[in-house]
């Protein structure tokens, strides 16, 4: 628990919100002996200050994107994938509490419960702490991760979509202008994308340009690139 403590960056007051944040129902269920308590409740608390830190976080520093925008954004923080990755920073793996079968099946390896203990972890220091060390444990991840993905090179999604196409003799891709919305100084328009006369993606952005390439990213994605 030490040795976690200082990967963390956090002293628990309370060390059996650490204990239980890291002890998996199966770990729970083979020991009950010593009543230990699994850390599902504790994750759902995480889920939520996770959810809320997150979009305080983006709503804040995030000032261009519009609402469908930043919902996309936040989805991606808090997914399974983006806390599976944020646990394994941290080595959580190596200090849940698992039964033996898990812990024989890889499950320190297992995505789905490294990420429900990362939420629990969450919890733990909110509870013990309050929410500023809370907020100060989640933004450790999602600073660097929002920043990684700012600096990622432009990806033309129009000029891949339009390749694509054009594998197929006869299939035309064109764009169409669904609304423009907002002041002069702060428009927002969307786009829809169409392969012949069927829509196959819709994209919103401040110009035209780029509505019309998140609105091709939506195409690509659907069709499975």
């Amino acid at each position: 628990m030490t040795d976690f403590e200082r990967i963390l960056g956090y002293k628990f007051k309370n060390k059996n919100l650490l204990t239980e944040a890291l002890t998996h129902s199966s770990y729970a269920n083979e020991h009950k002996d010593k009543k230990a308590v699994c850390n599902e409740r504790l994750e759902f608390l995480g889920d939520a200050v996770l959810s809320v830190v997150v979009a305080d976080y983006i709503f804040n520093n995030c000032p261009n994107l519009p609402e469908g925008e930043l919902t996309k954004l936040r989805a991606s923080l808090v997914c399974e994938k983006a806390l599976f990755k944020f646990g394994k920073e941290i080595h959580l793996g190596d200090f849940l509490l698992l039964s033996k079968g898990e812990k024989n099946g890889g499950g320190a390896e297992r995505a789905s419960i490294v990420s429900d203990a990362f939420e629990a972890v969450i919890a733990a220091i909110y509870l013990d702490g309050g929410m500023e060390p809370a907020s100060k444990h989640i933004l450790r991840f999602i600073i660097p991760e929002i920043k990684n993905r700012s600096q990622k090179p432009f990806k033309d999604y129009k000029t891949t979509l339009q390749e694509i196409v054009q594998k197929n003799p006869g299939e035309m891709i064109s764009y169409r202008l669904v609304s423009e919305t907002g002041p002069d100084h702060d428009k927002h328009f969307v786009f829809e994308v169409l392969l012949n006369s069927n829509v196959i993606g819709k994209g919103g952005g401040r110009s035209k340009k780029e509505a019309e390439q998140n609105a091709a990213r939506e195409a690509l994605e659907l069709m499975g690139y």
